[in-house]
């Protein structure tokens, strides 16, 4: 059955006979573990842990664009690695965004629109699953980059005696770049929804047309 024409991504590709135990599967569990490390580390609520929470959260992106390639570059893609690799994604930025507006750094609009789409576009994917796979388009993955970045600037807290002129660029730029990544959240969702429908709807035609 013809599947969604987009550019092909982890999600996508057909696990292989490979070991569960592989580099990329080590490095998703690496993203999984980070989590809690990286709540323990907001709930501190001090310039310390701030910026080691801004480090954890960094690193552990970071893992989820080389996880991907070494699975496909290596064949290491497996079963387990499809399901706990997104999953891992949500949690790790999931968690700085709750963190994030829990310690009032963050619009609470902001964490509940990321969060909302990540779940309603997972729920869209299981909802043509059996016709189709929508996979991650371009637009999706710069989202994700610069949900990474904008996160990442948001943690960072920088010391009292850092110059007021280079606090102001810094949270021009960070506000800067969660707009955009909030733009992009909202443009991919739309994109997304767009694609379920039709693919169901190419799918409901051929039906009727097998049944005439």
């Amino acid at each position: 059955m013809r599947e969604h024409q987009l550019p092909p991504d982890h999600a996508a590709d057909l696990a292989s006979s490979t070991s569960v135990l592989n580099l990329a599967n080590a490095l998703t569990a690496l993203r999984v573990l980070a989590v809690p490390l990286l709540g323990y580390l907001l709930l501190q609520d001090t310039q310390e842990s701030r910026n080691w929470a801004a480090l954890v959260f960094l690193l552990a992106s970071v893992t989820d664009f080389i996880d991907g390639y070494v699975a496909r570059r290596y064949g290491l893609i497996t079963t387990v690695g499809k399901i706990a690799d997104p999953i891992a994604d949500k949690f790790l930025t999931g968690v700085a965004l709750i963190g994030l507006s829990y310690l009032g750094a963050l619009p609470w609009w902001v964490t509940i629109l990321i969060i909302a789409r990540e779940i309603g576009v997972t729920l869209l994917r299981f909802w043509v699953i059996e016709h189709g796979v929508i996979t991650a388009s371009r637009g999706g993955k710069t989202k994700t980059l610069f949900q990474m970045i904008a996160i990442s600037m948001f943690l960072v807290v920088w010391p009292i005696s850092t110059a007021e002129s280079f606090l102001l660029i810094w949270d021009i730029a960070k506000i800067t770049m969660m707009s955009l990544a909030v733009l992009l959240t909202l443009t991919t969702a739309i994109a997304y929804v767009r694609k379920a429908v039709q693919l169901r709807k190419e799918i409901d035609a051929r039906f009727e047309s097998a049944t005439q």
